[in-house]
């Protein structure tokens, strides 16, 4: 075979989605639609206000707020250098791809004159805001400024200066090297740290205490995909930002999100509560665990065992069968909470039985961060598996400050979206595929404009329509409305526009109607306000 003929038969490259990444398609998305448009309706009922944070934040901002050493941030964080300036970057390049600057004098000569533009491009770039005027900025470019100065005196015809001149000029790669010629970036893994930030950013403290706000949207993990988790995934959220740690804001928090799932119809929810104490109690609490883990350290797992000194917390989340006898007989944080939080556990509890909410407590659901404190909760639903956590939160009163913002309470949750709509679909929840209200199916030119007009009232009228762009004969229009799972047939023919009187066909039971164009609009105006069935 010819070269040209193998590239004539050569195949464009088929595209697919990214692996944990997936297309969200009709008609499944009418059941996103649906979730989403019920968190919009209960939140506002609750006085809540949605916010939009970015998808992308300072990779810091998440560093600091869903910490350093957690696996989220360590591991699964998409993080980039946004290289905001190019001219920058590309002169930073330059230096750092230089083979040999002290070759010979043209070369050193050139490389001089890259070195000061630079200098003048990064102090330009910091001076309009371009680049972060940071601490560690500022002193990379006066070491650079200083050794590019020394470099001047140096010549290549002596040896000792020629010398000075490598030496500097390795300084200087390593200087160019480390220098932030952008900002470093990362797609959220949640959004918590980012309404926290809005709150800083926009002075929202002096706004009526507290400020709730709620969230949807997506979230970025590059974790190990299974069912129900993606690397691309969508929370729905909610923050309680400012005044007071009063228990009854938790318990509104929880019912809030519980009515949300009953509005759902969301099966086999289960509420699971406790508290982990302040800055006061939790500190004894832990040294106490770990003590106990210490006496047992022998008969666990690597994992737990490096947990012990890391974060004894974590131990008791571990799901290995070998350890939970052992974890059975661990101490009880609320047996070990101060008088302070002991008291207001008693009322998050009380809280929630005077607004009906069923809870069950569970000792073992802790946070690990050292800015959770008191209330915690985790909501359960069937149809998972044993990952069957369908939202988490709880109280976080050090976070806005660890951020940089004034001493602020705070609680909240985060419904992972992919799992509640996967629990809705497999307890027979999730809403029927939606098909039209009506298909158009007309003959002849004159009523197709009939039928365009017809539509377009329709439509006005709150009606979802299908209108084919081309005549179809009779039978195949009422297969291609049965295929798309249409209601009615509204059949038009020169009769139907000549006569003023219009076919309406019932796709379930095959019966049919001769309408006005106003005595349409009135029946299916029944139809959807759920009234019997009347004849002209």
């Amino acid at each position: 075979m010819s070269e040209g003929a193998a590239k004539k038969e050569e195949k464009p490259r088929k595209f697919q989605a990214i692996r944990g990444t997936r297309d969200l398609l009709p008609p499944e998305t009418a059941l996103w639609n649906r979730v989403e448009q019920t968190a919009h309706e209960v939140f506002g009922t609750f006085g809540f206000g949605e916010i939009r944070p970015p998808i992308f934040e300072s990779t810091d901002l998440f560093a600091r707020a869903v910490g350093g050493e957690t696996d989220i941030v360590s591991k699964e964080m998409y993080s980039f250098v946004d290289n905001a300036v190019p001219r920058v970057s590309s002169l930073g390049n330059a230096i750092t791809d230089w083979p040999d600057p002290t070759r010979d004098d043209n070369e050193f000569s050139a490389y001089k004159n890259t070195i000061s533009a630079f200098i003048e491009a990064y102090q330009r770039a910091i001076a309009e805001d371009e680049l972060h005027p940071s601490s560690a900025n500022k002193s990379i470019l006066q070491d650079i400024r200083d050794r590019f100065d020394a470099l001047g005196g140096c010549s290549l015809q002596n040896a000792q200066s020629k010398q000075l001149a490598v030496q500097l000029v390795r300084a200087i790669y390593l200087a160019v090297r480390i220098a932030e010629l952008g900002d470093y970036l990362s797609l959220r893994p949640e959004a918590t740290a980012s309404v926290c930030r809005a709150y800083i950013e926009h002075n929202m403290q002096q706004l009526p205490q507290p400020v709730k706000l709620y969230y949807l949207g997506p979230m970025f993990r590059r974790e190990r995909p299974q069912k129900g988790r993606y690397r691309q995934f969508y929370q729905i959220g909610a923050e309680v930002l400012g005044g007071s740690d009063a228990p009854a804001i938790d318990a509104e928090v929880i019912e809030m999100v519980m009515t949300f799932f009953e509005r759902l119809e969301l099966q086999g929810v289960q509420l699971d509560i406790n508290s982990i104490g302040c800055r006061d109690c939790r500190p004894k609490y832990v040294e106490l665990l770990r003590a106990e883990l210490m006496k047992v350290k022998d008969k666990l797992g690597p994992d737990s065992q490096r947990r012990i000194e890391t974060n004894p917390l974590r131990v008791l989340d571990s799901k290995l069968e070998s350890e939970q006898g052992i974890i059975a007989t661990l101490p009880h944080i609320a047996d070990h909470l101060c008088e302070d939080c002991a008291k207001h556990y008693a009322e998050v509890k009380h809280q929630l039985q005077l607004r009906g909410v069923m809870y069950r407590e569970n000792w073992r659901l802790v946070r690990g961060l050292d800015y959770y404190m008191r209330t915690t909760f985790e909501i359960t639903a069937q149809g998972l598996g044993s990952q069957n956590a369908v939202c988490g939160g709880g109280r976080y009163d050090g976070l806005v400050e660890l951020l940089g913002g004034p001493p602020t309470k705070g609680i909240g949750f985060a419904i992972g979206e992919d799992r509640l709509i996967l629990s809705l679909q497999e307890s027979g929840k999730a809403s029927a595929p939606q098909g039209r209200d009506i298909y158009i199916a007309w003959m002849g030119e004159k009523a197709h404009a009939t039928a365009v007009r017809a539509a377009k009232d329709l439509r006005k009228a709150g009606f979802s329509v299908e209108l084919p762009p081309v005549e179809q004969k009779f039978g195949k229009a009422l297969g291609q409305a049965d295929k798309l799972g249409a209601r009615f047939a509204l059949i038009l023919g020169d009769n139907e526009v000549a006569s003023g009187e219009w076919t309406l066909k019932t796709l379930a039971d095959g019966s049919q109607r001769k309408l006005t164009e106003p005595q349409l609009l009135d029946f299916l105006g029944g139809q959807k306000a759920g009234s019997p069935q009347v004849g002209p």
